[in-house]
């Protein structure tokens, strides 16, 4: 695939350079630099800086305050944010649920819920796994039972990133039993300050506390709350599991650390050929990524994908521990503003690539199992038999 931009598209890809450079607010880059967690202050700032540019939901139609970008321009902006040092964008709201509301929402679920999203005055969690049903997701048991104009919600969801700052969220629930189990599962919404909803942390092996465990008991929500039809959940998830998944791409990422990684070589021929290796993974994942945007990609396709940003994601934080050394080995507690200023005598980047290191192990499983998508895989090349 040619990977020569037009005129207009390097035009573009200036004016969102400038942008990072003088109008995205440096209080939020130098937490990322340093590695400090950022907080729902953090994400409202950047994400109000890009909505004040219209740039917020590069995923939405137009008409329902999308940017009308090009699958170039997008991938133009993306890749640009990630070398400026951003911070990803909380998908939940902006990614995953806001297109499916777009598509699938009623009038009023969309003047609702869609410009919330874009000012930033929500924050949305995902209410999918469930501490039975993770990879197999079509084994959730999170049950809606239906009462007069109510559905009434019982069960637990886990691993939900950002569950202790969102306002709403979306949960994937058994509203009936049927012969095949993607079936009765319906799409329902629920304010997150519902009585009978409470949160229980869970801090990360890399000391962050994105997760959570969300439980349930006899919440009740009005049905006006339910996207889409009763018990066609499954299709819409997997639309939203195809969005999520081609996300993970960070290709920009990975471009900025394998730069700053090629700085580090210092003669090491060994480490220079692994890192050529990294290089070249990742050239070649930008032009698929390329090609599934601007050529559309079926859900083998994005899967193969996922697996490949995984792999790369991984394989960056191991060059990146082989370049600490022995400053990799102490575990700093980043929740302190000033953690990476009490350690003079550690190299800035070690304490970093510590903690992602760890953090990227989790790539393997969020989103989809490694192994399910290599089930994906290999579906479609037995039926293409």
């Amino acid at each position: 695939m040619d990977l020569k931009f037009s005129r207009a598209d390097r035009a573009f890809q200036a004016e969102v350079r400038r942008f990072f450079e003088t109008e995205f607010p440096p209080s939020v880059l130098n937490k990322v630099r340093t590695g400090q967690f950022l907080g729902r202050q953090d994400y409202e700032a950047a994400q109000q800086a890009l909505q004040a540019r219209g740039w917020l939901a590069a995923s939405w139609p137009r008409e329902f305050g999308g940017t009308g970008w090009t699958p170039v321009e997008r991938y133009l902006f993306e890749e640009e944010m990630e070398l400026a040092g951003a911070p990803n964008l909380v998908p939940m709201g902006l990614i995953y649920i806001g297109p499916i509301i777009c598509a699938f929402g009623t009038p009023e679920q969309q003047q609702r819920w869609l410009p919330d999203i874009l000012s930033s005055r929500s924050f949305w969690a995902q209410g999918y796994s469930e501490p039975d049903a993770g990879s197999d997701l079509a084994s959730l048991a999170f049950s809606a039972v239906r009462d007069g104009d109510d559905y009434i919600l019982n069960g637990s969801k886990i691993w939900t990133s950002g569950a202790h700052i969102a306002d709403w969220i979306f949960c994937l629930c058994r509203t009936s039993h049927e012969e095949r189990k993607q079936d009765g599962i319906s799409l329902i919404c629920a304010p997150m300050n519902c009585e009978g909803i409470s949160v229980r942390p869970i801090v990360s092996i890399d000391g962050a506390h994105e997760l959570n465990q969300v439980f349930f008991t006899d919440v009740r929500v009005p049905a006006a709350n339910r996207i889409g039809e009763e018990g066609r959940a499954w299709h819409y998830a997997n639309v939203l599991l195809k969005n999520e998944r081609l996300s993970y791409a960070h290709v920009g990422r990975k471009k900025r650390d394998l730069a700053t990684l090629r700085t580090m070589v210092a003669g090491d021929r060994a480490f220079a050929r692994r890192l050529a290796d990294a290089e070249f993974t990742v050239m070649v994942l930008e032009q698929q990524v390329l090609k599934a945007l601007v050529h559309g990609s079926d859900a083998a396709t994005v899967a193969s994908l996922k697996i490949g940003c995984t792999q790369a994601a991984q394989l960056i934080t191991e060059l990146y521990i082989d370049r600490a050394g022995e400053y990799a080995a102490p575990f700093f507690d980043r929740s302190r503003s000033d953690w990476h200023e009490a350690t003079p005598l550690i190299p800035e980047f070690a304490a970093v690539a510590t903690a992602s290191y760890f953090f990227e192990r989790a790539q393997t499983i969020y989103g989809g199992t490694t192994e399910i998508q290599k089930n994906l895989v290999w579906r479609a090349i037995d039926s293409a038999r």
